[in-house]
């Protein structure tokens, strides 16, 4: 196992490891929180184009790298459906479970054992290692897109702006400019 390799799994175990850690815990939410999957996906934009730079796959790793991602949608909306979502003090809050914490390791399974399958074509060796960051980013963007849906549903002022939240771009009139969860209970 090469250099790259190995720091692109270690990436992905550590950012696996944050995801797990903070979906087993209750918060509030907060349609901020789609910051933290797009700089993962910058992140895994730069490792997979520096992947994609130096082996030339051509359409077999086009089609390789979209059949990742279709996994990568379809585990965030199935994760979407075990987390919990309630609204508390007019605040919507959000915890996964024990479903949600099996889908995380079954996705990133599927993902390594994706490329595995895939490993014998020419310039797709090692394409899940170097995508594994845009994979997680891709899939918990997707879990939180549908999480902040259903919080919209049960009250549509508890989940914040689309996706900057509260603040400057967000409006409203809570402390920092939105009237979301930052803004603490209604009166």
């Amino acid at each position: 196992m090469n250099s790259q390799v190995l720091t692109n799994v270690v990436v992905g175990v550590v950012v696996l490891g944050l995801l797990l850690f903070r979906q087993m815990q209750a918060r509030r939410v907060r349609a901020s929180s789609l910051r933290l999957a797009l700089i993962l996906f910058v992140i895994g934009l730069i490792e997979a184009g520096q992947f994609i730079g130096k082996h030339h796959g051509g359409g077999t790793m086009v089609a390789a790298l979209g059949g990742s991602l279709v996994l990568a949608v379809v585990f965030g909306a199935l994760r979407a459906a075990t987390v919990r979502v309630w609204i508390k003090d007019g605040v919507a809050w959000t915890q996964g479970n024990w479903m949600t914490a099996l889908l995380w390791v079954a996705a990133v399974a599927a993902h390594l054992g994706y490329d595995a399958l895939l490993d014998h074509h020419k310039g797709t060796s090692g394409l899940g290692s170097a995508t594994i960051v845009l994979y997680l980013a891709i899939s918990l963007a997707v879990q939180r897109g549908l999480v902040l849906v259903r919080a919209r549903r049960l009250d549509p002022s508890a989940a914040g702006t689309l996706f900057f939240g509260p603040g400057p771009f967000g409006g409203g009139s809570g402390p920092y400019g939105g009237s979301g969860p930052v803004s603490g209970p209604r009166r």
